[in-house]
């Protein structure tokens, strides 16, 4: 891995659209319309995007319209079109941005199904086994387009390092901004093939302690153009639109709106509960070479091999509930020099 600061070509900032009590999926009457909100997923938009749109989609069918609107065009936006059209429906998106710049194109893109998705408390048996459900039908979605032109889903390698041994704790590095989030994977543990612990001399990093699993990476400008090219095949409909306030949606020729709009909705439907939690990517020059996963335990720092770059993500001290989206270079710089300090 060639992890050289000049070698940087691209910088993205989203900011993830949590809400402590999970997505929002559900309906109301509002200004006329019939609405069906689907939003809130943190940084699980793309990983639960298909299970959960299948949990709106009864929502979405209550009305018996042939015709609905959604709006937003990012991974909830596109996939519950996609999830609707195979239902019989005809879709029209309005939306401000499409692809590729629209807040899901900054996203990482690797299977997390429940980051930063709950609190802790609000993980009850109900909600986990609804979670459950979208984890489970979203991840044999994902593995049907193994394969495919562009290669939108691939397994990869991927190393966790370590400078203390696993089992222990680690240290505690003050006080910290975000909340306990609930940890849920272990219901699904069995996607994944299972981790295995590796000897000093069986991996090639400076990091002491290191463990190899296998994980689905998303190659997201080209699984994006996927989704937008089935999308208008099938019918779809694309109308550039800016939404102010809610009472806008009045104006609109469908009954039924679906809501996909993310952080957005914060504004434009006034849920306070959304917090922002900011997150920055960096790409490096493409290495085809590279086809493995790097993540170091206690730096808050991961690399991702995808077809239009080596993806590197680096958390900084305060980004929950901080909506900065302004890049920070310097901030991506340091995590690529940390990254060359990890090869031996």
């Amino acid at each position: 891995m060639r992890a050289e600061p000049d070698r940087l070509i691209d910088f993205a900032v989203c900011t993830r659209p949590f809400r402590p009590q999970g997505p929002r999926i559900e309906a109301q009457q509002l200004h006329g319309k019939h609405v069906v909100h689907h939003y809130g997923h943190g940084g699980s938009g793309w990983s639960l995007s298909w299970g959960s749109a299948r949990q709106a989609l009864p929502l979405i069918l209550a009305t018996r319209d042939r015709h609905i609107a959604i709006i937003g065009c990012g991974a909830i936006g596109l996939t519950t079109a996609r999830v609707a059209q195979r239902a019989g429906l005809r879709v029209r998106i309005y939306c401000k941005e499409r692809p590729p710049e629209v807040r899901s194109s900054a996203a990482t893109g690797v299977w997390s199904p429940d980051s930063r998705l709950y609190t802790e408390e609000h993980a009850t048996p109900p909600v986990a086994a609804q979670w459950e459900r979208m984890a489970r039908s979203s991840f044999k979605t994902w593995q049907s387009m193994l394969g495919l032109p562009g290669e939108p889903v691939e397994w990869h390698d991927a190393y966790v390092v370590s400078d203390t041994p696993f089992e222990e704790p680690l240290p505690d590095t003050g006080p910290d901004e975000e909340p306990e989030y609930a940890e849920l994977e272990e219901r699904v543990r069995e996607l994944r093939p299972r981790l295995v612990t590796l000897r000093p001399g069986e991996h090639p990093f400076k990091a002491p302690h290191a463990r190899r699993f296998a994980q689905l990476v998303f190659n997201l400008a080209t699984y994006q153009r996927l989704l937008m090219d089935d999308f208008l095949r099938e019918g779809g409909e694309i109308e550039q639109r800016d939404f102010v306030h809610a009472r806008q949606i009045a104006g609109l020729r469908e009954r039924t709106i679906v809501n996909c709009t993310g952080y957005g909705a914060k504004a434009l439907f006034g849920d306070k509960s959304i917090v922002p939690v900011r997150g920055q990517t960096a790409r490096l020059i493409p290495q085809p070479q590279v086809d493995y996963a790097l993540y170091w335990r206690g730096h808050n720092l991961a690399m991702v091999p995808r077809r239009d770059g080596l993806l590197v993500q680096a958390q900084g001290p305060h980004d929950y509930n901080n909506e900065d989206t302004q890049v920070d270079r310097a901030l991506s710089e340091d995590a690529v020099r940390r990254l060359a300090g990890l090869m031996a």
